[in-house]
């Protein structure tokens, strides 16, 4: 039975990432289910975000608000983010419309997008720590929500929504996912011990949850691909951005731990990134192309999640 296990948590990343691939492509190859085109697309975005907030849920119902502490390495991440954020979107802001300025922009959402809500999932079964995780979590999304439309208008001052109106735009984004599941999660640990022991007991069940919402992330992502139209080169250039943005960051977040739990915590909350919030406000706010760097930054990071799994399994890590 462990070895059927550890064959499924091997493997289970890149099959999602497999399965939610072709998933778009079966929906396009089958012409009586495009008449339901909208209505599955909205379906799987929503579901991915009912995913997320399940998983942070699972998450809260771990901790208390007590081990959520601000560590050293939070703000070492948080001053990559934000500095690196800045400087691209100063040069951005002078660079004129075309590829240049896409892949600038790119860039730009790679660096300054908030840490996944699942990132704790995988950061506790690489040995981290999972109220470091949940706290970079709360803290990243909370930056991102003030800075980005703070700075959207500078680099896109064609944009007709004032700054509380992108504000509230990537507010109600984020803090449903963000606050509702915490609040339910704590509310239940002060009220009702016996139902959050039963819910402690349900959390290993959190991978495979996550699993789900990787495919419907997937399928979301290949859309975003398959329909930008854009040139080989241009997307063989946002390739470049985002593994290179993928990488960048996670090896920033394994230094600025000092010590190796924290080292991998940091890693995690550093590289894992909201992907599918990135898609969504490349579209929305960006040059739309842009949202393909979400779904191939999806790629990057769950292949390198599940290479880490697999030398961790093996006592490599």
């Amino acid at each position: 039975m462990k070895k059927a296990e550890r064959i499924i948590q091997d493997w289970m990343l890149p099959g999602a990432i497999v399965l939610g691939i072709s998933l778009y492509f079966i929906y396009r190859s089958i012409p009586a289910l495009h008449a339901y085109g909208h209505t599955l697309s909205v379906a799987a975005s929503e579901g991915q975000r009912l995913v997320i907030a399940l998983l942070l849920f699972f998450q809260f119902v771990k901790i208390s608000p007590h081990d959520l502490r601000f560590r050293s390495w939070h703000l070492i991440a948080l001053l990559f983010q934000v500095l690196s954020f800045l400087a691209l979107a100063a040069v951005t802001a002078f660079t004129g419309p075309g590829e240049i300025r896409i892949i600038l922009e790119c860039a730009m959402l790679c660096l300054i997008c908030p840490t996944a809500a699942a990132a704790g999932v995988i950061t506790e079964k690489l040995g981290g720590s999972i109220a470091g995780t949940v706290t970079y979590v709360t803290v990243s999304n909370l930056v991102a929500t003030f800075l980005i439309p703070l700075v959207i208008p500078l680099v896109r001052p064609s944009a007709n929504l004032g700054f509380w109106a992108y504000v509230g735009h990537i507010a109600l984004k984020v803090f449903p996912l963000l606050i509702l599941p915490g609040l339910i999660a704590w509310t239940i640990r002060y009220t009702t011990k016996k139902l959050q022991r039963k819910l402690m007991r349900w959390t290993r069940y959190s991978f495979y949850i996550w699993g789900v919402g990787l495919t419907l992330a997937m399928v979301l992502a290949t859309k975003a691909l398959v329909n930008s139209h854009l040139t080989a080169g241009a997307v063989t250039c946002i390739v470049i951005v985002s593994v290179g943005a993928c990488a960048l960051q996670f090896v920033t977040g394994r230094h600025a731990g000092h010590s190796p739990e924290a080292s991998i915590t940091a890693g995690q909350a550093l590289g894992q990134k909201n992907t599918g919030f990135l898609i969504w406000l490349g579209y929305n706010y960006m040059t739309p192309v842009t949202s393909v760097a979400g779904g191939l930054y999806a790629i990057w990071q769950n292949l390198f999640n599940s290479w880490e799994l697999y030398r961790k399994a093996r006592g490599k890590l």
